[in-house]
């Protein structure tokens, strides 16, 4: 047979492949008629495994076995997620434990951030709230969850990611350990000033303090002057109040300009940071399930099975119903070498059909399923 024979027989087979997927599809359809009518859950990966093994068992060789073995993964897959939209469509998709809200009251609220007078959480804090808000600040992401889980604080503003120096890992930790909730986010430019007692110039500093995220979007600056000593700090302002307490001129900080302002230092130099672009996404924590209803982007984390193509099956849900997956992160499981949680963005609205039908096949099916707010 020449090619244009052969392409001819590969038509004529995937003709067939088609129909029998569109009948294997009813089929599911009718199934999930009955699941609906009696109460059972979509995912059976006993009965999926069992199905796996039995039609991998029908190949002639090994690399067909796995061939079979992924398609039929695949179509599997595929089934769930139109029972699912079946059970959403039939109104037993359930309501998400979120209320939805028209808008956050911000005159009335009690704010904490981590950090002092003169942090970039303050301007954040304020970019958000307003300059008039009711505020008070910590010294540390915990304490920021603590007075959250307490009550002492309606709202906290914590730092997540940066552009150049990548996410802010603890946040990311405490979002799994506590009960609370994104309802919104904040970005506010990164411009990095090197800052000393007044009188001090660039020769006299011998010791830079600063947070450690600072330290790494001020690399190259700092690696053209390696006599300097690094030492990390909680907070940018942290530093900066501490240079100014000290009174030293060897001394310098890395912080905002308005947090040289507030503590009366001399700009030494002024957008140290490498990236004229820098910016940092600030999330707003409540310990409240609740979203605003014009919210546009949802965060979770998951757990999946430690199993080749679990992830990948996971992504399907964002891919089969239309979601724009926009954020992925991996943090280290404490305690399971080398097992991972993933954090997720992606565009939609608890209310939205589709968002609903990829939450209840991500529940279904990852091992820890954690949403962390829509906003």
């Amino acid at each position: 047979m020449d090619l244009q024979e052969l392409r001819v027989e590969i038509d004529s087979v995937d003709r067939q492949i088609v129909d029998l997927f569109e009948k294997r599809m009813e089929i599911a359809s009718q199934v999930a008629d009955y699941k609906i009518a009696n109460g059972k859950k979509v995912f059976d990966k006993e009965r999926e495994e069992q199905k796996i093994k039995a039609v991998r068992d029908m190949a002639s060789s090994d690399f067909n076995k796995v061939g079979v073995e992924e398609l039929f993964s695949h179509l599997m897959s595929m089934s769930r997620k139109l029972q699912y939209q079946k059970l959403t469509s039939a109104g037993t998709a359930g309501n998400l434990p979120f209320i939805p809200i028209d808008s956050i009251d911000k005159a009335n609220s009690r704010v904490c951030y981590q950090g002092a007078e003169g942090s970039y959480s303050e301007a954040a804090m304020k970019k958000f709230f307003g300059d008039k808000v009711n505020c008070f600040h910590v010294d540390t992401f915990r304490d920021a969850m603590s007075v959250l889980e307490e009550g002492s604080a309606d709202y906290a503003v914590l730092p997540i990611e940066n552009s150049t120096a990548g996410i802010v890992s603890e946040i990311y930790d405490l979002l799994t350990e506590y009960e609370h909730y994104i309802i919104g986010e904040e970005i506010i430019p990164i411009r990095h000033c090197l800052m000393g007692v007044p009188g001090a110039s660039l020769s006299d500093i011998k010791t830079v303090y600063s947070h450690p995220q600072s330290l790494m979007q001020s690399a190259r600056f700092l690696s053209d002057h390696s006599d300097i000593k690094q030492i990390s700090m909680k907070n940018n302002a942290f530093a900066a109040k501490k240079v100014a307490e000290d009174k030293d001129k060897t001394q310098a900080a890395i912080a905002s300009s308005y947090a040289a302002e507030i503590y009366g230092l001399d700009i030494i130099e002024e957008g140290i940071n490498q990236a004229d672009s820098n910016s940092t996404r600030f999330i707003i924590v409540t310990n409240q399930k609740v979203f605003l209803k014009n919210a546009g982007k949802i965060s979770l984390c998951m757990e999946i099975p430690h199993e080749a193509g679990s992830l990948y099956h996971m992504m399907s849900h964002f891919i089969y119903n239309g979601l724009n997956m926009t954020k992925i992160e991996s943090r280290p499981i404490e305690d399971r070498n080398f097992e991972y949680r993933f954090f997720i963005d992606f565009e939609g609205n608890f209310q939205d059909s589709a968002v609903k039908n990829a939450l209840r096949g991500l529940r279904e099916e990852a091992k820890m399923l954690k949403i962390l707010g829509n906003y």
